[in-house]
């Protein structure tokens, strides 16, 4: 997929997600905390509170639903503009700035799969901040370190070719360390948790097949 297209199949996501990023999964079998506030693009996105009970009607007039939580993960599934949508979402276990506490928004990964589009399990993080424009981020997982272009508070893999690998690598390991640096020049170092994610990768697979 081309870097153009990804950005807005990227946004397309995170406008999908929207609600889930806001509800931060409220209500799931293992209790997932929700965000102590919702992210810039999904605020952006509503200018009403939500019903913390479920998520809101986001694009196209798509919900999306819970099909299942796994660990750190949360799959879920939505239909917007009727075209059958699925993503595994999850919230990082650890996170650190240098300079350090330097406040910015909740970071989330998420690896979604839209068979329209025939995209399937492609790797996105929302940062929670503005990234320095033209630089790149890292995602380290099971010993190896992978390239990630960034476009706003976005990031995702610079070698499409590699993605698959990188998704491999990611069901097999404990945990995924993501770096980045803010656009005022602070870095990140967000850590999350592996746990669940093959099994969640397993199930949307089911909702949303080749």
């Amino acid at each position: 997929m081309r870097e153009p297209d990804r950005i807005m199949s990227f946004r397309r996501v995170v406008s999908l997600t929207a609600g889930v990023l806001v509800c931060a999964a409220a209500g799931t079998a293992q209790g997932q905390n929700a965000p102590p506030q919702a992210t810039k693009s999904a605020a952006a996105k509503s200018a009403t509170k939500p019903d913390p009970a479920k998520p809101p009607a986001v694009a196209g007039g798509a919900e999306p639903t819970l099909i299942g939580q796994f660990g750190t993960w949360g799959a879920y599934t939505a239909t917007p503009n009727g075209k059958r949508v699925c993503f595994a979402l999850a919230k990082p276990t650890a996170s650190k700035t240098n300079p350090p506490n330097r406040p910015r928004d909740p970071a989330y990964a998420f690896v979604s799969t839209r068979p329209a589009e025939k995209v399937f399990n492609e790797v996105s993080i929302m940062i929670g901040y503005a990234l320095k424009p033209g630089s790149e981020s890292t995602l380290e997982v099971g010993g190896a370190s992978y390239a990630m272009y960034t476009q706003g508070d976005g990031i995702w893999i610079k070698n499409a070719a590699e993605e698959d690998q990188m998704v491999q690598a990611m069901r097999r390991s404990a945990d995924a360390v993501v770096k980045g640096i803010s656009a005022k020049g602070t870095e990140t170092t967000d850590t999350f948790s592996m746990k669940g994610l093959s099994q969640a990768l397993d199930r949307i697979a089911q909702d949303c097949k080749r």
